[in-house]
């Protein structure tokens, strides 16, 4: 199986990585928010509105990096057979099952 970690290696989401580093700094201030909502002592249900939104946006964020996982090395192990192929799906289907059970 080749290293993703190898040298010139390209993960899936390489195309959109501007993209995604914003909405991680985009949920990184949700966090930053949240604790700042503790801070001053915000109503219990304020809180927890925005942990859902910012649960959701991690999800949204998981989904679409594994969408991309997918589309890029798991079909392009899939396309070139072997226990590669093999083990990539495994993989792909285990990180799937993770954020089911999150």
């Amino acid at each position: 199986m080749s290293d993703p970690e190898a040298p010139g290696h390209v993960h899936g989401y390489i195309h959109r990585k501007d993209d995604h580093l914003k909405r991680l700094r985009r949920i990184e201030g949700q966090a930053r928010g949240l604790q700042r909502m503790v801070e001053d002592e915000k109503y219990c249900i304020d809180v927890l509105t925005q942990v859902s939104a910012m649960t959701s946006a991690l999800q949204s964020f998981a989904l679409g990096l594994l969408e991309e996982h997918l589309s890029h090395c798991v079909a392009e192990a899939v396309a070139s057979g072997g226990p590669e192929a093999d083990a990539k799906v495994r993989e792909a289907s285990a990180a799937i099952a993770r954020l089911v059970r999150s």
